[in-house]
């Protein structure tokens, strides 16, 4: 059963480690996903963009198939199905269709009015028992159609969202979408640290933009209250280059190696690679 974000990121603010979200893109990713989380006794987190909620034709056959996945492999860590990005739109079908959490990314708007629709929205996911997700200062980069410029969260603005009873808070502090370019500067620990005293020790801190971001710099946002963290890009490069190699080595042409269930295995044993070392870097492992 699909359970709210905020009993995990509760214990993972407290404990100091964070639990890893982890986008889901079909079928395939779903089950390396919650298999891996499974293996390693991991709570989890599955993202869900408005472009692959689409892309998977719609919200409800998400739900249908993520609850279906926990009931047939016998999962029994605490699985949230959380909208990544959401619009204000995005967020009510997602709570209609059955999410157990969801994010409203406000963070383009004006300060008064990502107050606001956050406000409103943390109402209604209070109602029902949803987790709550809401974003101050931009995260760079695209991702999925969602551009972010980067901008550096206020950490006055931090806490006014957070004083709305949100269930945990994503600021912007250097992170991008996609590939670090060789000249990034690296995160903005000093603008982390200044947030995580603004809004308090209870409130988890979300680092977007997980891929690339090297281990001490991930253990280090850790230490200052980073509670989850998303990974998406490394997970679909990882199943990328092995479904290339796979072709590349003509396996697809061996026997019935053209039978789609072994053309994307070895992408699958690629994303449960990613996803084990992520949960082991974040700390989550035997955490359930």
């Amino acid at each position: 059963m699909l359970v709210s974000a905020k009993e995990m990121l509760a214990k993972a603010r407290a404990g100091h480690y964070a639990v890893g979200q982890f986008n889901i893109n079909n079928l395939e990713w779903t089950k390396a996903i919650l298999l891996t989380a499974e293996e390693m006794k991991s709570p989890v987190i599955l993202g869900v963009s408005e472009g692959a909620g689409k892309y998977m034709c719609g919200y409800k056959t998400v739900v249908g198939m993520v609850n279906g996945m926990i009931d047939e492999l016998g999962i029994t860590v605490p699985v949230a199905l959380h909208l990544d990005h959401g619009s204000y739109e995005g967020a009510y079908k997602c709570i209609e269709a059955g999410f157990s959490s969801v994010m409203f990314d406000g963070s383009h708007y004006p300060i008064e009015e990502n107050l606001a629709k956050t406000k409103e929205l943390v109402d209604v996911c209070a109602s029902r028992g949803l987790s709550l997700e809401a974003e101050v200062g931009a995260i760079g980069g695209e991702e999925d159609g969602v551009i972010g410029g980067g901008e550096v969260a206020d950490p006055k603005e931090c806490k006014m969202i957070a004083d709305l009873g949100v269930t945990m808070l994503a600021a912007g502090i250097g992170n991008i979408h996609g590939k670090y370019p060789e000249n990034w500067a690296g995160l903005r620990f000093d603008v982390l640290e200044a947030i995580s005293n603004e809004v308090g020790a209870d409130m988890p801190l979300v680092l977007h933009g997980g891929t690339g971001i090297p281990a001490d710099m991930i253990k280090k946002a850790i230490s200052l209250g980073v509670s989850k963290i998303n990974v998406n890009t490394e997970c679909q490069l990882a199943f990328a280059a092995a479904t290339r190699t796979y072709i590349e080595e003509g396996k697809d042409l061996v026997g019935k190696g053209f039978d789609p269930r072994k053309v994307l295995a070895p992408g699958v044993e690629a994303i449960k690679a990613t996803v084990r070392e992520k949960i082991e870097l974040f700390g989550s492992a035997n955490k359930a």
